[in-house]
């Protein structure tokens, strides 16, 4: 592999480097090309009325939007010149072809190519083709930018067997390149393992274990990317939603999908998928650990389905002069027959008026009439009919049924017997009692509950496809209500079972894809470290006996080893100071620490002068730290970091475990270098 060329190092200003930035100026000229035409359409005559007209202007709208051509954002990253024509035999003398690869597809006047998008098959070799297996590629070519001016490239010759295989430099340049601002893409620097779970397909469920820094997340959002590509018309229809852990990691990821020209995909916590009450109140470790737990989907279910009581009366339907009776025992049988099916308690509601009809249409065909559909649902409609079910089988209201679960005793008693212990129901029942749905204080766990059993009513709305990204912090009924919204799609997930930082977090991954309906899902395990320093993670791994015993510790690749060290201090002043330090660097910087000493660091900041972001607020130029509590921090990364008291972070946590776990996530979300300052002892662990 050639070192980097970079502009000064090319002689001739078109050879070969000029003519590259020659070709990314016409590619760029075809996009502003391309996204006028979608700008000029003029729709007038070709929308048959005004619905046609507003559905086609929104999609004019969001085509000129996907043809932004963003000016930091490089328009191509890479060049791939195959031996031969891709597809065509490989004859002997058959010439090859060359593709530039960029985050979308951009072509010229006449239709012909200028920018592969990377999703495309044409361009899997970028990322798949080695020295041992060229995938027919006689070169690939790295491009390196300062923002959006192209300054350097770097070429591998796969095909030739006397040079030998190295480390991109340009790639490592890439990975450790400083950002500033929210997550942005990665699809310059997937790697091999990384790009086959980019492109498995859309039929099956992938679980993805991954430590810090291998890009579990990145490779999630490029997986939908890449779903959307290849099925773009069929999840158009049934929709795409990535789940975050919450508000602050959405927003630090929100730009990554719009970058790759993907702007319909839904974001969401878990929380907002099960907001169907306000979330005012919270619960104890030990009673959201029981409300958590998949057992409580059994006691819903007991409770939803006692409200049905087996007809003793039969049903007497007037029409006209004459009257049908259906007796109590063909009323039983209709009852139990919803019942073996098994069918959504509300579906099972809406059929029974249907079918105790069509009993009654049984009668009068034997006595010589002929009603149709029309006389069926009329007496579907009767009052006599409507009062059965309404005994038989009356409306749920899903939340005053939780409610009634954790205020009354008696009805707990009843539906859990056999299920939870008296312990654990005394748990989760209220002290105090609650006038009304409205005026309960409903914790996050009792919102899915409520969804749960709203679910047991009526079927939840499937997508086809989401992204479960932090899921190793999700109790077994949060998975299942993640599992709902893609019963009939397909699911990627993501987490690190190290990282888990709740009370309930997942023991396997085999375990929490049960509860979230996906047992066939194929687990992957990223191991290797793009991000974190090597360093870094080392002092951090030395946590992993503690908390995750069974896990594999991940291995930086980097060659720049980092950053790091561990500071005794006897106050806030020498944090601040630490902050000025590595706010002289280029980058990023995230001041970690316990939640309860956030006030207090807020206000050292405040009096040095240094102005700082919560976390996913946009970092500038100007403003380049963000005040981290811990309880945060999950998910999110700087270039450097400041991390405060590890033991007042073992501390804040309900037990050890979880405490060093959190400690784990704080120690890990540093791309360039660490710092960790300590006034109290450090935990033993990390001796």
């Amino acid at each position: 592999m050639s070192s980097p060329i970079s502009v000064s190092d090319d002689p001739i200003s078109g050879d070969p480097l000029g003519r590259e930035r020659s070709h990314l100026s016409a590619s760029r000229a075809a996009l502003r090309a391309m996204r006028e035409d979608a700008e000029s359409l003029d729709i007038t005559d070709v929308t048959a009325n005004w619905v046609n007209a507003a559905v086609l202007s929104r999609q004019i709208e969001e085509r000129i939007k996907a043809l932004a051509d963003l000016s930091h954002t490089p328009l191509f990253f890479g060049r791939l010149d195959y031996l031969h024509a891709p597809g065509a035999e490989q004859a002997e003398g058959a010439e090859g072809e060359q593709f530039y690869i960029g985050r979308r597809h951009v072509h010229d006047a006449d239709g012909d190519p200028m920018v592969i998008d990377w999703r495309a098959p044409v361009s899997q070799p970028f990322y798949r083709a080695s020295k041992t297996d060229p995938l027919d590629i006689a070169l690939r070519r790295r491009f390196g930018y300062t923002g959006g001016d192209l300054t350097a490239y770097e070429d591998e010759h796969l095909s030739d067997p006397t040079e030998s295989a190295a480390t991109s430099k340009l790639l490592q340049q890439e990975i450790e390149r400083p950002r500033v601002g929210p997550m942005r893409d990665i699809v310059a620097t997937i790697q091999p393992e990384q790009d086959e779970i980019v492109r498995s397909g859309l039929g099956g469920s992938v679980c993805v274990q991954g430590g810090p820094g291998t890009g579990k997340t990145a490779v999630g959002l490029h997986r939908v990317a890449y779903l959307l590509y290849a099925h773009r018309e069929r999840l158009a229809r049934t929709g795409t939603l990535v789940i975050g852990p919450n508000s602050s990691f959405l927003q630090y990821i929100e730009q990554v999908l719009p970058a790759l020209g993907e702007l319909e995909v839904k974001q969401a916590t878990v929380d907002d998928l099960v907001a169907h009450v306000e979330v005012l109140g919270t619960d104890d470790a030990a009673a959201a650990v029981v409300k958590g737990d998949a057992r409580m989907a059994d006691v819903l279910r007991n409770a939803v389905y006692s409200h049905v009581t087996l007809p003793t009366e039969p049903v007497m339907v007037v029409r006209g002069s004459r009257r049908w009776r259906v007796p109590a025992y063909e009323l039983e049988q209709i009852v139990r027959e919803l019942l073996d099916r098994g069918i959504r308690y509300g579906a099972a509601r809406e059929a029974l008026p249907q079918r105790i009809a069509h009993m009654v249409l049984v009668q009068m065909e034997r006595s010589g009439e002929a009603p149709d559909d029309r006389v069926q649902d009329a007496v579907a409609r009767n009052t006599a009919v409507k009062a059965a079910v309404k005994a038989v089988w009356p409306p749920v209201d899903p939340a005053k049924l939780v409610l009634r679960l954790l205020t009354d005793a008696d009805f707990l008693a009843v539906h859990a017997a056999g299920i939870l212990d008296e312990d654990e129901q005394k748990e989760i029942l209220r002290t105090k009692p609650v006038r009304s749905v409205k005026a309960a204080k409903w914790s996050a766990a009792d919102a899915v509950l409520i969804d749960e059993t709203i679910d047991l009513v009526q079927r939840t709305h499937s997508l086809g496809h989401v992204v479960l990204d932090e899921a190793q912090d999700l109790s077994p009924m949060q998975y299942r209500a993640v599992g709902r919204r893609c019963t009939t799609g397909s699911a990627t997930v993501l987490g690190d079972l190290a990282q888990g930082t709740t009370p309930w977090a997942t023991r396997s991954w085999e375990e929490a894809l049960a509860h979230l309906g996906k047992s066939d899902a194929v687990i992957e395990e990223l191991t290797a470290g793009f991000r974190v320093p090597t360093d870094v993670i080392t002092y951090a791994s030395r946590l992993l006996p503690y908390i995750a015993p069974g896990l594999t510790p991940v291995a930086s690749v980097r060659e720049n080893p980092g950053f790091f060290d561990v500071r005794p201090i006897g106050g806030t002043a020498e944090v601040v100071e630490a902050c000025e330090e590595l706010l002289r660097n280029e980058g990023s910087t995230g001041l970690i620490a316990a939640d309860a000493r956030i006030p207090a660091l807020a206000e050292a900041l405040g009096e040095a002068g240094i102005g700082f972001l919560s976390p996913g607020e946009e970092t500038t130029q100007e403003t380049r730290l963000t005040l981290v509590p811990a309880s945060l921090a999950k998910g999110l990364e700087y270039d450097y970091v400041v991390l405060d008291e590890p033991r007042a972070v073992v501390d804040a946590e309900p037990d050890e475990r979880t405490g060093l776990r959190r400690l784990y996530v704080a120690l890990t979300r540093a791309v360039s270098g660490l710092i960790v300052t300590h006034a109290a002892p450090l935990p033993a662990e990390l001796a």
